[in-house]
């Protein structure tokens, strides 16, 4: 793999994440074939502060800023071989780690194949791959395992639980519209006509009428008689407006959810007494 200077340098420090874009942790090493000067190898801090370091082979890497998209996923980086990362790789924990990751170890421990020994760089912030080391150990100020150095505090963040409504649809309300039929009753007044029998005597009023006709005669009167018949019929008329509205209830409920927060301890190997010397 041929690697530029302006990607050398930014590898030190810089955010490790794993082929599918989740995130790994910062770049601590980079370690070069001895045979060629390549890089070879990177380290990324992982596990609780960063204590813990995982070789990953730097084939197939892209770089874009101060990200570093590795070849590989995750559970296999994490579960690389735990190897001592203060000195030059020997030819059993380099055969570990090829075996690990898949790459072919090329039949032995020599010539550009395979590398014969690969070192450490531990140049932080100049051109990584030139005369000039220097020794992380050093260093007497606060620095951040994970990545470059830092102030001489680190930031303690906690999850706050926030809570919020939104509105979701719970039931709907409908207006439906049928016809029953009920029996009333009502009074309705009617009349009907009766057939009476008038007679009145005769008079000078009346008797050139009753003289018009024959002395003797038969003859017929006929009178027709009425009656009202109760009609029922039915007419429609509105008698109402109904319409669906919505009112707003208030309550309170009670929500609870699980939030997480960093907690910092000491880890502190240098104690005080014993037969610990300086």
């Amino acid at each position: 793999m041929t690697t530029s200077q302006e990607q050398l340098r930014q590898l030190t420090g810089a955010t490790a994440y794993d082929r599918d874009g989740d995130k790994l942790g910062r770049i601590g090493q980079v370690y070069f074939d001895d045979n060629t000067d390549q890089p070879k190898w990177i380290t990324v801090n992982t596990g609780l502060f960063g204590m813990g370091e995982s070789f990953v082979p730097l084939q197939g890497a892209q770089f874009g800023g101060d990200r570093v998209t590795l070849a590989y996923d995750k559970a296999t980086i994490k579960d690389a071989p735990n190897v001592d990362g203060e000195r030059h790789l020997d030819a059993e924990e380099e055969q570990q780690l090829y075996r690990h990751y898949g790459l072919d170890y090329g039949g032995g421990f020599s010539g550009e194949r395979a590398g014969r020994h690969e070192r450490r760089d531990d140049s932080a912030a100049g051109v990584v791959g030139d005369d000039t080391r220097r020794d992380l150990a050093d260093r007497t100020e606060g620095y951040d395992t994970s990545g470059p150095t830092t102030d001489t505090a680190m930031t303690r963040s906690e999850e706050r639980l926030r809570a919020g409504t939104e509105t979701q649809e719970v039931g709907r309300a409908r207006l439906r519209k049928h016809v029953v039929t009920e029996h009333e009753q009502v009074t309705v007044p009617v009349s009907h006509e009766e057939v009476r029998v008038e007679r009145e005597p005769i008079t000078d009023a009346n008797r050139g009428a009753a003289d018009a006709g024959p002395a003797i005669s038969e003859e017929e009167h006929e009178v027709t008689l009425r009656a009202e018949r109760p009609v029922v019929s039915t007419e429609t008329e509105a008698v109402e407006r109904v319409r669906l509205g919505t009112e707003t209830v208030r309550e309170q409920e009670t929500v609870s959810g699980e939030v997480r927060k960093e907690q910092i301890e000491l880890d502190d190997d240098a104690r005080t007494g014993g037969d610990r010397r300086r």
